[in-house]
C-alpha cells in the first residue's frame, strides 16, 4: 500500500507540471514548490528553534490563525514556518505577520519529507483540519517530534476509515492528539484505535469572534449604502449569480446590493457587470461614481469582505448553489446577519447546525431565494430574530483556542 501512495504522489507531481503550462494557478504552486528548500536553507539556521504551521489554503488558514497567534506569543524566540499547500493560501498571506518563513508545502514524497524535516527540525507541528500527509507524519514520528491536528472533521465515507486506507491511518497515530469539530469525528477515530482525541469545537468562532475587537469601518461602503438596507452577497460563484442577478434586477425594494465575487478576474466581473439592469459600481472604479445614488456595488478586489459583512443586513454566502463549496458562513453571522445559502452544504456541519437553528435558510432556485430575500426585506421582526441566533449560534461556540492552547503548554 504504501508502493502505491509513493507511486500516485510521484505521478501526481508529473500531472502537475504538465497542467501548469495551461493553468496560472497550478503553475504558481509548481514553481513555488521547486523553491521551498532553498528558502528554508536561507532562512533557517542549525541552532533555530522552529514551530511549523501547515494549511492546505486559505480557509485552513483562518481557521487555524487564533492557535498560530497565540503561539507566537508562547514562543517568541521560535522561527514559525507557514507552509501552504494551495496558491489561493500562499498567495495571499504569503506576508503573515506572525510567521518567519512562508512557503509551499513540497509533494509527500519520502525525500521531500525526509528534507523538510531535516531542515526545519519544528519543535511543535500544527496541522488544520483536513492534511494528513503520510511521508511528513512519518518523518515527524520517526524523530520523535511533537504533532496536533487542529478543527479536524472526519467523515466515515474517507479511507482513513476504508480497508485500502492503511497509510493514511497509520498516519494519524502521529498526532500527539488531535481536536475534533464534533463528537462524531471522535467516535470515527476512537473505531480505529485512535484515542488521544479531544472535542474542542471549530477555531474558527474564536476567530470571526475576535473580528468584533477591530475598527470595521469602510467609509466608502458607508457611504454607498447611505442607511438604506443592505444585502451582502459574499463569495459567489456563477452558479450564485445566476438566480441572484435576476433577483436584483427585478427588486422593486429600496435596498442595496454588494456583490464580492470569488472570482475578481477582469473577464468575469465585466461579464457580472453587464448582466446588471441597475446602476453598478465597481471598488476599482469607485471614485468615477456617485457612490451614494449607486444600487449594486461590486467588490472586484480581496480583503475587504469580513468588515463589509459588518454593514449587512441580510447576507447571501456562495458555494453551496453548485459544487465548489460552501464559503464560511459565520463571518457574516458573528454581526447578527440572517443568511441564506445554496443546498449543497452537506459536507459543513455547521450549515445545517445553523439551519437547524434557523438562523440560516437553504435555497435551490430562484423562487426559494426570492421567497426568502421578500421575506427578509418585508419582515423586520424575523430578520432581527434571525440575526440575533445567527450571532448566539456563534458564542455559544467560542473556546476551542483555550482548549487547544491549554493542551499545547503543558
Amino acid at each position: 500500500m504504501n508502493i502505491i501512495y509513493n507511486i500516485l504522489i510521484y505521478l501526481t507531481s508529473l500531472v502537475l507540471k504538465v497542467i501548469a503550462l495551461f493553468n496560472h494557478k497550478i503553475k504558481l504552486g509548481v514553481k513555488g514548490r521547486a523553491n521551498t528548500f532553498n528558502s528554508l536553507k536561507n532562512e533557517i539556521k542549525k541552532d533555530d528553534k522552529t514551530l511549523w504551521f501547515h494549511c492546505a489554503s486559505l480557509g485552513e488558514y483562518e481557521q487555524g490563525l487564533p492557535v498560530f497567534n497565540v503561539l507566537r506569543k508562547d514562543y517568541p524566540k521560535h522561527k514559525i514556518v507557514l507552509t501552504f499547500f494551495s496558491p489561493s493560501g500562499y498567495e495571499i498571506r504569503k506576508n503573515a505577520p506572525f510567521a518567519d518563513v512562508v512557503v509551499y508545502l513540497p509533494l509527500d514524497t519520502k525525500s521531500n519529507a525526509k528534507q523538510f524535516i531535516k531542515l526545519v527540525n519544528p519543535e511543535l507541528t500544527v496541522f488544520v483540519k483536513y492534511e494528513i500527509w503520510p511521508n511528513y507524519l512519518n518523518e515527524i514520528k520517526k524523530n520523535g517530534l511533537r504533532a496536533v491536528l487542529i478543527s479536524a472533521v472526519f467523515r466515515k465515507d474517507q479511507s482513513f476509515f476504508k480497508w485500502y486506507g492503511t497509510q493514511t491511518k497509520q498516519a494519524l497515530f502521529a498526532f500527539e492528539h488531535i481536536f475534533t469539530q464534533n463528537e462524531a469525528s471522535k467516535n470515527l477515530l476512537e473505531s480505529i484505535g485512535y484515542k488521544n482525541a479531544t472535542v474542542s469545537g471549530d477555531t474558527r468562532f474564536d476567530r470571526v469572534l475576535n473580528q468584533l475587537q477591530i475598527d470595521n469601518t469602510l467609509d466608502f461602503i458607508e457611504t454607498f449604502k447611505h442607511d438604506k438596507l443592505c444585502i451582502v452577497i459574499g463569495s459567489s460563484w456563477p452558479e450564485d449569480e445566476a438566480i441572484l442577478v435576476p433577483y436584483i434586477n427585478q427588486c422593486k425594494h429600496d435596498v442595496k446590493f454588494i456583490i464580492a465575487p470569488h472570482n475578481i478576474k477582469a473577464k468575469q466581473i465585466e461579464g457580472l457587470k453587464q448582466s446588471l439592469q441597475k446602476e453598478t459600481v465597481l471598488f476599482s472604479n469607485k471614485e468615477n461614481y456617485n457612490l451614494k445614488d449607486s444600487q449594486v456595488f461590486i467588490v472586484d478586489t480581496i480583503g475587504f469582505l469580513s468588515k463589509i459583512y459588518s454593514y449587512a443586513n441580510i447576507a447571501y454566502v456562495g458555494g453551496a448553489m453548485g459544487t465548489t463549496g460552501l464559503h464560511n458562513i459565520l463571518e457574516p453571522a458573528v454581526f447578527g446577519v440572517p443568511i441564506i445559502i445554496g443546498s449543497n452544504h452537506k459536507k459543513f456541519p455547521e450549515a445545517q447546525a445553523m439551519i437547524d437553528h434557523s438562523n440560516v435558510f437553504s435555497v435551490n432556485d430562484y423562487t426559494s431565494l426570492k421567497n426568502k430575500l421578500d421575506l427578509l426585506i418585508d419582515n423586520k421582526t424575523v430578520r432581527e430574530e434571525t440575526g440575533e441566533k445567527s450571532f448566539n449560534f456563534v458564542k455559544e461556540k467560542e473556546g476551542a483556542v483555550i482548549q487547544i492552547v491549554k493542551f499545547l503548554r503543558k
